[in-house]
């Protein structure tokens, strides 16, 4: 018998909002020196850095890439798309401020979900939407902020749920690129039609 994939829906929007519920939220006081690391892709890393470092919780952001095959791949090779990863960025965030589960609804708010073919003006399966998972436990969770945001959208969700894998930072130059280059950063952001596809997608929901 086949499995009723609304059922399958409800259970994991409920996985996802029981571990809302059950970690601190954003405004708990920090608790010692705790760490959590997770990993997400938004297209351009650039943007994805950049709307991380806003939200409440987030220690630390690192550029890169992950998913492929190719070991130390530079940005010439991944941006050409020959070797299988995705343009990332690996969120180190406070467990005692925020949780996993806040993260991930929030990454979905910063991205176009609906995008199969890249992101915003970087096309390519370099530049898609993903979360990349560690465990069961994150799995779940990530799933279950797809369920919603389709829920939400009322469309299918194209952003990919892979395993984690090893994590390339990448170059210098690309670290913190908004904060060492912030003309060039506001023209390529805009210019890309990101915060425009963004309103567009998401309007006030």
């Amino acid at each position: 018998m086949r499995p009723d994939h609304r059922l399958l829906a409800a259970a994991g929007l409920a996985a996802l909002l029981a571990a809302c519920s059950s970690e601190p939220s954003p405004a708990a006081p920090a608790t010692g020196n705790q760490r959590a690391t997770a990993v997400f892709a938004g297209g351009c890393f650039w943007c994805t850095e950049s709307d991380f470092d806003k939200m409440p919780g987030v220690l630390s952001t690192v550029s890169g890439y992950t998913g492929g095959t190719t070991r130390n791949p530079t940005y010439e090779q991944v941006s050409a798309g020959n070797t299988g990863h995705i343009e990332a960025v690996r969120v180190t965030y406070d467990p005692a401020r925020t949780s996993y589960a806040e993260l991930a609804l929030r990454f979905m708010r910063t991205i176009d979900p609906l995008d199969s073919g890249g992101s915003f003006c970087d096309r390519g399966y370099q530049y898609r939407s993903a979360i990349f998972v560690a465990n069961a436990r994150e799995k779940s969770i990530a799933e279950a902020a797809k369920a919603r945001t389709a829920q939400q959208l009322k469309k299918p969700v194209a952003t990919l749920v892979l395993p984690a894998s090893t994590f390339t930072p990448a170059e210098d130059y690309h670290q913190d690129y908004y904060k060492k280059n912030p003309i060039r950063y506001k023209f390529y952001r805009t210019n890309c039609g990101r915060d425009a596809r963004l309103a567009e997608v998401w309007g006030g929901k």
